[in-house]
């Protein structure tokens, strides 16, 4: 079975009198355990076709199963419990919040399946632990590195075991030397854990870490490729 599978996606929008296509006709299927970069510049469709597969945008037509579920024409609170269950969300602001420790920030996703505080705890200290963030889990956003931050990031979107990772410019706030290190975290992530990982990005240089890399152009996919390394 497929982990992600979409079937003539397509997403339109009006302005005014006039019609975009945000998504035209796109069909992408991806296994689970594939790293996979999607690229293309402003415009390209790149992010709309993440905000479907994250469950955060419903396309206009056509059909995507996630984990074999139709997820395509659900209602918002049901969508709600797809993205809590199925899928971790890594973003270039890593989205952590203030004065609120590192530890209480990957705790988060726990508190709204209503995870038993002790079992929350623990679960949020060992992914802190496999991110190499123990001993910054009392530390407040303000107190850590950008590397850090994004570290913490990660944590929040493995602690609740989703089989999907979904990272959008996750290296863009980093210098070139902390986004090294992030993207090889991610590497580790998906070949030692088998955790599923869907990256948009616009560098090359970035998609390199990825197994396969998808380009998008004006809402349609142009290519679908083993990523050259």
């Amino acid at each position: 079975m497929k982990l992600i599978e979409t079937n003539k996606l397509q997403k339109i929008y009006l302005l005014g009198e006039n019609e975009v296509r945000a998504l035209d006709d796109v069909s992408v299927n991806i296994s689970p355990g594939e790293f996979v970069a999607i690229m293309g510049p402003s415009g390209s469709g790149k992010s709309t076709f993440m905000n479907v597969v994250g469950c955060l945008d419903e396309p206009t037509s056509g059909h995507y199963l996630l984990d074999g579920i139709d997820v395509s024409k659900m209602e918002r609170d049901e969508l709600a419990q797809i993205r809590n269950k199925k899928i971790g969300f890594v973003f270039q602001g890593f989205n952590l919040l203030s004065r609120t420790s590192a530890l209480e920030n990957v705790e988060v996703p726990l508190l709204y399946n209503n995870t038993p505080p002790k079992e929350r705890r623990e679960k949020a200290r060992l992914a802190l632990k496999a991110l190499g963030m123990e001993d910054r889990e009392d530390h407040q956003p303000n107190q850590l590195s950008g590397g850090q931050q994004q570290r913490v990031a990660i944590a929040r979107a493995l602690v609740n075991d989703a089989p999907l990772l979904l990272a959008d410019e996750p290296t863009g706030n980093l210098d070139t030397k902390t986004g090294v290190e992030i993207m090889e975290l991610f590497v580790r992530l998906n070949e030692e854990n088998k955790i599923t990982i869907v990256l948009v990005t616009h560098d090359r240089d970035i998609a390199k870490f990825s197994k396969r890399t998808i380009s998008f152009l004006d809402g349609q996919v142009i290519s679908d490729e083993a990523t050259a390394r």
